[in-house]
């Protein structure tokens, strides 16, 4: 009798699994206006490469910075985008903060576009061409900042340049706002938002950096994808420190400072943060699993019974598809004695942690000191900040922006997902539920691989594409 109602609940099993999946079909696209979209493509690719001429490296140490380079940038924008700057406004804000008012019929529920034009340092003797050269090889173009995001702030410019020259006029206001400090996390984009608040200003739209158009991001799934992101993971850089009398290392106690901060590492990194399947990540299963082969369709389409394998394989493989579902930490500094031979009288090390939206600043302090467990470590928060909200989906502001997606790259899916960086548009928190991080390129993983890194390049058709987008996403504000 107990074997026929195991095999009756098994078999039951089996069937709820089985049709989930089969229901578990491709969502309808969004809809789309195939018109094609036309404009100067090579003044486009010339602005940016002005762009990129310009050193506008920022320092966490503001002496290092060339403020000359951000004026010669700031100085070329009316000469690059002549129409821009005969229309729109332009307002110089502290922490080379630019914020640009583009006048609609209405300037009720504006737009917002972001981009920064700040850079990281580069290693000039490790790159194959100059960085701040713009040299155009092979349908290329190399330097830094041609991705991030100089490419963005272009994009948004030549697009608007443009829809002037053919005399359109948005239904509603549309803001420029462009930080030289994102990199440093500057102030700049704090600058615009409190602008924002003073003035009683309500962005129904905002769009900065973040996902791409890429492919062979999601398990099983071919087609390109492009992600778009409706929140950002928040950040603690974590100090764990222990403090002892010091001493001769000839005879030392069993357990020295270094020691007990490594245990305290051990004990972090064997247990994990909570997986949570929900929010950004769950949509994002939702929407790009219903693509991928059977296998993985059975899973996504039955997380109830199947999230264990999401966990299991982010606790052992780590990666971009374990940051999306929990809280990681990544061990960084560790610092102990300044002789080989003495034992430190102080010993600390430091990890990063990117926040899910579940997780807060003080639940994850509180789950490290619980882990940990060892009275002799002190553990604080050096810096940090709170995950973002969840922007909404499936509302004319998601709408607006997966629509301008599809249109411009044919054929990807689109999709919502968590972004695991972070960005000038966290400022926005308590301004707008409509944030979307969408970087407006399809870049290879090895494209993506120089995004702060050496050898930093944009194809020409990419710079195009971008412009395309804005182009698409202005004529719907």
């Amino acid at each position: 009798m107990i074997g026929w109602i195991l095999g009756g609940l098994a078999a039951a099993f089996l069937a709820v699994v089985l049709i989930r999946t089969a229901m578990f079909r491709p969502k309808t696209p969004p809809k789309t206006d195939d018109t094609p979209v036309t404009f100067p493509k090579d003044a486009a690719v010339d602005a940016l490469a002005a762009l990129i001429r310009c050193k506008t490296v920022s320092h966490v140490d503001p002496a290092q910075e060339d403020d000359a380079e951000f004026e010669k940038l700031i100085a070329l924008l009316p000469t690059l985008y002549p129409r821009v700057f005969d229309i729109c406004s332009c307002r110089r804000l502290p922490d080379r903060a630019l914020l640009l008012r583009w006048p609609g019929k209405s300037p009720k529920d504006p737009s917002v576009m972001m981009a920064h034009y700040d850079v990281v340092p580069v290693d000039e003797n490790s790159w194959e061409k100059p960085p701040f050269e713009a040299i155009i090889e092979d349908g290329v173009l190399w330097g830094r900042g041609s991705l991030d995001t100089k490419v963005t702030m272009n994009g948004i410019l030549s697009a608007a340049n443009h829809l002037i020259s053919q005399n359109f006029q948005p239904e509603n206001d549309v803001y420029f706002a462009f930080s030289g400090g994102e990199e440093v996390n500057g102030l700049g984009a704090v600058n615009i938002v409190n602008y924002f608040v003073t003035h009683d200003i309500h962005p129904a739209l905002v769009v900065d950096e973040g996902g791409a158009v890429v492919e062979n991001v999601f398990p099983g799934v071919k087609a390109p994808c492009g992600l778009i992101g409706i929140a950002e993971k928040g950040m603690i850089n974590a100090q764990y420190r222990t403090v002892s009398n010091g001493g001769h290392a000839s005879a030392p106690k069993p357990h020295t400072p270094v020691g007990i901060l490594a245990a305290a590492c051990k004990k972090v990194e064997d247990h994990p943060f909570k997986a949570h399947i929900e929010g950004p990540a769950s949509q994002m299963f939702d929407t790009l699993g219903r693509h991928s082969t059977l296998l993985y369709r059975i899973i996504f389409a039955n997380l109830w019974c199947f999230g264990w394998v999401i966990d299991l394989l982010g606790r052992l493989s780590g990666g971009e598809m374990n940051a999306l579902v929990r809280t990681t930490t990544a061990f960084t500094q560790m610092e102990g004695s300044s002789a080989r031979n003495v034992i430190p009288p102080e010993a600390k090390m430091v990890c990063n942690m990117r926040l899910n939206p579940k997780d807060s600043v003080q639940s994850a302090l509180a789950y490290l000191r619980k882990t940990v467990d060892d009275p002799q470590v002190e553990i604080s928060a050096l810096e940090s900040f709170e995950p973002s909200p969840v922007s909404e989906t499936g509302c004319p502001a998601w709408d607006k922006v997966a629509s301008s997606v599809a249109e411009t790259w044919p054929g990807c899916i689109v999709s919502p997902y968590l972004m695991v960086q972070c960005s000038d548009s966290r400022h926005y928190r308590d301004l707008s539920n409509h944030v979307y991080r969408f970087s407006a390129m399809d870049l290879t993983a090895q494209e993506r691989g120089t995004i702060h890194g050496h050898n930093e390049r944009i194809r020409l058709e990419t710079i195009s594409r971008c412009v395309e987008f804005y182009i698409r996403l202005l004529k719907k504000c």
